[in-house]
């Protein structure tokens, strides 16, 4: 079986202000990470290594201010428009602020979505400071990005909970796409649950490596979740080539395998 061409739809590439964060020691110390800068060689090492063709970028902003700058993504995409696609992160203390901020880089610098992770502000993506956001996301068809699930970081979980949270944006915004990064352990039933209710959730297998999906995420992705999950890797806590070790034993045949590592992606993000 020849292996698709891959897309990495969860990365970054901090710099220092984002890897000196107190609360990423954690997350440093259980994947053996580096907390040094990554820089643009490293990156497309890795990528090469692993045969990732594309991986989306994203910015960081959290309470204390700009961690990875939508600036700095979109130089990157600019200069390499072939390996990195974009996406947005905002300020949600100031919403009006925050929208105009996703337009202009959708618009105007081909971002592909929307990244806001719960746990670093301590809301819950129905809190209503996301809401403007969500109705930008639409008029704009992009995804909104977010993590679910347990927070590795020495942050609270409870944002990451998709029921009833995320539950309740897919009702109210039922034209928005939602991507859920890092699989959703320990709520994963709730995300098949979720999925089947809602055609526009979509999974990503961020922050794990094959060897460890849980076996719910592995029997979703051969049935009904074909077409619902995305590779991504929470690049640099972990390698494109890490986490795709041991993918072989999963058992996917050769089209699930496509949809998988880069056909979800490609049709979602418009890539």
């Amino acid at each position: 079986m020849t292996q698709p061409a891959i897309i990495d739809v969860w990365a970054q590439r901090p710099g220092a202000t984002f890897m000196e964060q107190p609360w990423l020691a954690t997350l440093l110390r259980w994947t053996g990470g580096s907390a040094g800068e990554v820089s643009e060689e490293q990156l497309f090492a890795h990528m090469d290594e692993a045969g990732v063709s594309t991986a989306l970028l994203s910015a960081w902003w959290g309470p204390t201010g700009e961690l990875i700058s939508n600036a700095s993504v979109a130089e990157l995409v600019q200069r390499y428009p072939e390996r990195i696609a974009g996406i947005a992160s905002v300020d949600l203390s100031r919403p009006m602020e925050a929208v105009r901020t996703l337009r202009l880089y959708v618009r105007d610098y081909g971002f592909k979505g929307l990244r806001v992770v719960p746990w670093l502000w301590n809301l819950p993506p129905d809190d209503r400071r996301y809401y403007p956001l969500y109705a930008a996301c639409c008029e704009l068809d992009v995804p909104f990005m977010t993590q679910i699930g347990y927070t590795g970081p020495l942050c609270p979980s409870e944002p990451g909970r998709p029921i009833p949270y995320l539950e309740n944006v897919l009702l109210e915004f039922p034209e928005l796409k939602v991507v859920g990064g890092h699989v959703g352990f320990p709520w994963f039933d709730e995300v098949v649950a979720l999925s089947g209710k809602f055609p526009g959730l979509y999974v990503d297998t961020s922050a794990y490596v094959a060897g460890r999906y849980p076996g719910a995420l592995v029997e979703f992705m051969k049935g009904r979740g074909r077409e619902r999950v995305m590779f991504g890797t929470n690049y640099p806590m972990l390698t494109p080539k890490r986490c795709l070790k041991n993918l072989g034993q999963l058992g996917l045949d050769e089209a699930t395998l496509e949809l998988f590592l880069s056909g979800n992606a490609r049709r979602l993000f418009r890539l």
